[in-house]
C-alpha cells in the first residue's frame, strides 16, 4: 500500500512539474531567427492543427500580410520591420499559448581581417568587422597557425573584435595564418588572412610632439617629441622618424627623413607665419611607417616693439600763415572803426591844449 501512495505521489508530482514547465514556456518568450525575404511560420505551442488561435504582435493586432493554417502564423517576405514579440491566444477564452521573439537578419558574409604588430618583437594584434551588417547577434571564431601548430589567442578587453597574440619567435620566415569564422542563428562565413612577420610590423606615431620658436631667430622652429610608449624595446629595436611642416598659408608640405634623433630644428620657415607639424615612426629595417602623430602649431620668434617709458620733449610745429597776394581783395574797416582811431589819436592833444588854458 504505501508503494502504491507513493507512486501515485510520484506521478503527480511528474505531472505537476510538466504542467508548470508548459506554463511558463507560454510565459517567456523563446527566439525564432529568420532570413530577410523568406516566408515565415510561426507555430503557437503544441497546439493541435485543428486549434483556433489569434495573434498579436508587441500587444497589438498582426496587420502585415499574412494568413493562418490552424495554430500556425504565415508571413511572406518578411522585412526587418517584421522583426518583433509575437504572441498566440487560443479561442474562444483567450488564454495566452506561446509567445516568440521573431529576429529578422542575414546570414554573414566574409568578415575583413587585419593584422599589425605595434608592440614588435613582443606580438601582434587581429582586428575584424562586418563589411555588410546581418542585423542580429554575430560572434567570430579565430584560429591562428604558425609553422603547423595553433597559437594562443587572447581576446581584447577593449575592443570587442579584436585579439592579442604573442610572437612565437623573432625573424621567424614562416608565414603567419589567421582564420575569422563570422557565426549567427542563420549561417556563418570564413576569411583567411596570411602574412609573414616583418610585414605587419607598424608601430604607434610619435608622442607629446612639441614645437617651440627659437629667440632671435626669426626663421627657425626647435622640433621635440617621444617615441611611442607601445614600442617595447626602443634600444635593440631603434626607431626613424619622418617629420613634415608647412605654414598655414601653403598647401605643400616640407619633409624631412631623421634617424633615431627625437628632435630636429627647422631653419627655413617664413618670418612670422604659424605653421603646422606632424611626426611619423618606423622601425629602421622593417614594417611600414606610422599614422601621423596629432598636428601642433607654432610661429617662429618675432621679435617684439619696445616702447620708451622717458619722455621726450616733442617741438611743436608752428604754422605761418601764407601772405595774401596783392590782388587779394582787402576787408575794409567799418566807419566805426575809423572814428575809434581818430579819438585815440587826438586824445592827447585836446587834454595838453586844456591845461594850458587852466
Amino acid at each position: 500500500m504505501a508503494n502504491l501512495v507513493t507512486s501515485l505521489c510520484c506521478v503527480v508530482l511528474a505531472a505537476v512539474v510538466v504542467a508548470y514547465a508548459q506554463r511558463r514556456s507560454q510565459l517567456v518568450a523563446r527566439n525564432q531567427y529568420e532570413r530577410i525575404g523568406s516566408d515565415v511560420t510561426m507555430q503557437c505551442g503544441f497546439l493541435d492543427n485543428d486549434a483556433s488561435v489569434s495573434w498579436k504582435v508587441n500587444g497589438t493586432d498582426v496587420k502585415d500580410h499574412h494568413r493562418l493554417e490552424g495554430p500556425r502564423l504565415i508571413l511572406t517576405g518578411v522585412a526587418l520591420g517584421h522583426s518583433g514579440l509575437y504572441s498566440c491566444f487560443q479561442n474562444p477564452h483567450g488564454e495566452r499559448r506561446d509567445t516568440i521573439y521573431l529576429h529578422i537578419g542575414l546570414i554573414p558574409r566574409e568578415p575583413s581581417v587585419t593584422c599589425r604588430s605595434n608592440t614588435y618583437p613582443k606580438g601582434f594584434y587581429c582586428s575584424w568587422h562586418q563589411v555588410h551588417p546581418t542585423y542580429i547577434p554575430t560572434t567570430f571564431e579565430v584560429d591562428v597557425q604558425h609553422n603547423q601548430r595553433s597559437l594562443d589567442v587572447q581576446k581584447d578587453p577593449d575592443h570587442k573584435n579584436r585579439c592579442r597574440v604573442r610572437f612565437p619567435e623573432v625573424f621567424s620566415s614562416f608565414p603567419y595564418t589567421v582564420n575569422v569564422t563570422a557565426v549567427n542563428a542563420l549561417g556563418k562565413a570564413s576569411n583567411t588572412f596570411s602574412f609573414e612577420e616583418s610585414s605587419i610590423v607598424k608601430p604607434d606615431p610619435p608622442e607629446r610632439v612639441t614645437a617651440t620658436p627659437i629667440r632671435f631667430n626669426a626663421r627657425r622652429l626647435e622640433v621635440s617629441w617621444q617615441s611611442p610608449a607601445t614600442w617595447p624595446d626602443i634600444d635593440n629595436f631603434p626607431l626613424k622618424y619622418f617629420l613634415r611642416y608647412r605654414p598655414l598659408i601653403k598647401e605643400q608640405w616640407q619633409h624631412v627623413e631623421l634617424s633615431d634623433s627625437t628632435s630636429h630644428i627647422i631653419t627655413d620657415a617664413y618670418a612670422g607665419k604659424e605653421y603646422i607639424i606632424q611626426v611619423a615612426a618606423k622601425d629602421t629595417e622593417i614594417g611600414t611607417w606610422s599614422d601621423w602623430s596629432v598636428a601642433v602649431h607654432a610661429t617662429p620668434w618675432i621679435e617684439e616693439q619696445i616702447t620708451s617709458t622717458t619722455e621726450v620733449d616733442i617741438p611743436i610745429e608752428t604754422k605761418t600763415s601764407p601772405i595774401p597776394s596783392s590782388t587779394a581783395p582787402q576787408k575794409s574797416s567799418s566807419p566805426v572803426d575809423r572814428d575809434a582811431r581818430l579819438l585815440t589819436f587826438f586824445s592827447p592833444l585836446l587834454l595838453g591844449m586844456l591845461l594850458l588854458f587852466m
